[in-house]
């Protein structure tokens, strides 16, 4: 009887372990990734097509990278995208590949996609002003330290090595 207890309470706390780690952003209507998503998700159709072209298009600038590895050490990232959207098809994959080389702990990412609205059914978007997307929000202890707003300045790695090192940084919509 003890024997069997403890299998049931083995199976049922794995059980739970495995639900609170599976994550699936829902797909809308109209065919695109709504929710929390991971880099996974791109490499299915059809959103392959444009997330594996323009992730192996794309050479990361080594030494800006050298500049940015050792400041992602201590942050938090917020990203909001749109599968449907031009710009997050051009630069999240891109924003990944920098990621990939600086060897971002993805625990401290968390992509959300939106839809056409820039909402999600669960309001994961509230409270960040979610204008345009690709928007990318950088946190250190809790605190928003600047946001990537859907295109570049200079180049991705240039505007997120300014964010992170605390340069004086307007994205795209600020004066």
């Amino acid at each position: 009887m003890k024997k069997l207890i403890l299998c049931v309470f083995i199976v049922g706390t794995l059980n739970c372990k495995a639900q609170k780690q599976e994550v699936y952003p829902k797909i809308d209507q109209s065919g695109n990734l709504i929710g929390i998503t991971q880099k996974e998700f791109f490499s299915n159709e059809p959103f392959n097509i444009w997330f594996d072209f323009n992730y192996e298009d794309h050479i990361v600038n080594k030494k800006v990278l050298a500049k940015i590895t050792p400041l992602l050490k201590d942050v938090t990232i917020k990203g909001f995208m749109g599968t449907w959207c031009g710009d997050s098809q051009e630069h999240i994959p891109v924003f990944y590949k920098i990621m990939d080389e600086a060897g971002l702990d993805y625990k401290n990412l968390e992509m959300i996609a939106v839809d056409r609205a820039k909402v999600t059914p669960d309001n994961l978007q509230a409270g960040y002003d979610i204008q345009r997307v690709p928007t990318f929000i950088f946190f250190r202890n809790g605190k928003e330290i600047g946001r990537f707003v859907e295109y570049p300045r200079e180049s991705i790695e240039a505007d997120l090595c300014k964010i992170l090192s605390g340069e004086p940084y307007k994205h795209a919509y600020q004066q």
